[in-house]
């Protein structure tokens, strides 16, 4: 049976600049200045949209020093996505960048992988270096949504849809979970944070943060394995991303079609 074809979707709301000190744990001497981008990811097939991850707010922004550029929820209602069609919204991991905001989507359900949920509510967030990406606010939020019934655990591989697949990889956190797309030029493969960098995968050099330097390095290969190719790849916090893609709709939105490389 042929798998459904998807449309693939980032969108860029904030940025920062950071220097290879912060990106890489074997980083070499040029410490040069970078940027890392803040995107949120969104699937379309037919009448229907999937979102991957929620991205973070301004209060956020501010705490942490973030360059704002946009909301990501109200960014894809300006591009014509209603809150109430996201009916399931995958969350990677529960960091502050990636599940925030979800608050603003009070009829979807999100998609976890169990051990992320018992990470985030755990005995290791009674250490800073553990939950310095958490924010208790957001990870609350998710909490209530599991009080209302809207959130879905997973343990390891799961399809979400024929053509959507996620799959637990760890590494940067304990339930840090990956997507895997069937589009128009293959299969492609939403890293999130177990790529910031397309450097961090094509050079197996390890993000900072992380829980399991292991895991993360498993990680690398687990992605190389379910991408059609390491162009098939789309890392979590490249500024590349922008540059590698086609631009779509409305210019200050700053999107870009996954599925056509430019």
């Amino acid at each position: 049976m042929n798998k459904p074809i998807w449309e693939a979707y980032a969108l860029r709301y904030a940025t920062v600049q950071r220097r290879r000190i912060e990106n890489f744990i074997a980083h070499d001497s040029h410490d040069l200045a970078t940027n890392m981008d803040y995107f949120v990811w969104f699937l379309k097939s037919g009448n229907e949209t999937i979102l991957v991850d929620t991205g973070f707010n301004q209060d956020a922004a501010n705490l942490r020093k973030r360059n704002y550029l946009r909301c990501p929820i109200e960014s894809l209602k300006a591009s014509g996505i209603q809150a109430q069609d996201l009916k399931d919204v995958i969350i990677t991991h529960a960091h502050y960048d990636h599940a925030g905001n979800t608050a603003l989507l009070k009829k979807s359900r999100f998609h976890i992988q169990e051990r992320e949920m018992s990470y985030a509510t755990g005995p290791d967030m009674r250490h800073a270096f553990c939950r310095h990406a958490y924010d208790p606010h957001d990870v609350c939020e998710l909490v209530y949504a599991n009080f209302e019934d809207r959130v879905g655990f997973h343990d390891g591989a799961y399809e979400l849809r024929p053509g959507i697949e996620v799959h637990w990889v760890g590494g940067h956190t304990r339930g840090l979970q990956i997507v895997r797309v069937h589009t128009k030029r293959g299969w492609i493969v939403l890293a999130s944070d177990a790529a910031h960098y397309l450097e961090n995968f094509t050079n197996r050099s390890p993000f900072p943060i992380v829980t399991d330097v292991s895991d993360m390095l498993r990680g690398y290969e687990l992605i190389q394995s379910l991408a059609d190719s390491d162009k098939h790849v789309i890392a979590g916090h490249d500024p590349l991303t922008m540059s590698l893609y086609k631009r779509v709709g409305r210019e200050d939105l700053e999107i870009v079609s996954l599925v056509d490389p430019l």
